[in-house]
């Protein structure tokens, strides 16, 4: 199988190819310019190196949001143009998901956060079970204190349920740590990390990654 992956729902510009499972190239800028700029030639530049035949891609997979308003028109916008140009199916990804899916079977709870402005962050909870990723919370915006409150309420639930391990840890990535990580320093009570750096924003290799699994599961 072979697919194209598109995210450009936040700062972050990417585009990926994958093939039969392999990540071929990827191309990500995490700056600010104007995706409709430079998602098409990101995209063509990848195609050019990697010799990519555009009449052998199975899906095109794109980022569906939560995110910037701007940038997911110009995601979808993009990906529709070329599946129709070439008459191939649309997966359409949840941003918040593909962001956790950077963190592969990870341990304990996952926790993207974008900034949705307002002081408040878009947010969806996960945990990896049997190398499946499942989510235990619906996609909200939420304010970060609401969110650390919420995550330290389960924490000691879980331990006051008489369980002798410690509560699960907390891995927050996205866009949103950089501007609330001194709130989510000071509130946070239970076991918790950041990711590190290449794996906290948005790729398109994990849009295509997860699009794989979603095409395979015939959602698309």
């Amino acid at each position: 199988m072979k697919l194209i992956a598109l995210d450009s729902s936040g700062l972050v510009a990417s585009a990926a190819i994958l093939a039969d499972g392999q990540l071929l190239a990827e191309y990500s800028v995490n700056y600010k310019k104007m995706h409709s700029r430079t998602l098409l030639p990101m995209l063509d530049a990848i195609a050019k190196m990697t010799e990519l035949d555009l009449a052998s891609v199975d899906a095109i997979a794109v980022a569906a949001g939560p995110g910037s308003f701007t940038g997911l028109r110009i995601g979808s916008a993009t990906a529709k143009g070329i599946g129709l140009a070439l008459e191939k199916p649309i997966v359409e990804v949840p941003t918040l998901a593909a962001l956790a899916y950077n963190l592969y079977d990870a341990k304990g709870i996952i926790c993207p956060i974008m900034d949705a402005r307002r002081q408040q962050v878009y947010n969806a909870l996960y945990r990896f079970e049997n190398h499946q990723l499942k989510e235990i919370s619906e996609e909200r915006a939420i304010s970060v204190e609401e969110l650390c409150a919420e995550l330290n309420a389960a924490g000691t639930e879980s331990q006051e349920a008489g369980s002798s391990a410690a509560a699960e840890p907390v891995i927050f990535l996205g866009d949103g740590v950089s501007v609330y990580r001194e709130t989510i320093d000071e509130l946070m009570k239970r076991p918790y990390s950041y990711a590190p750096a290449h794996l906290a924003r948005q790729r398109a290799g994990a849009v295509g990654a997860l699009g794989e699994v979603l095409f395979a599961e015939g959602k698309f």
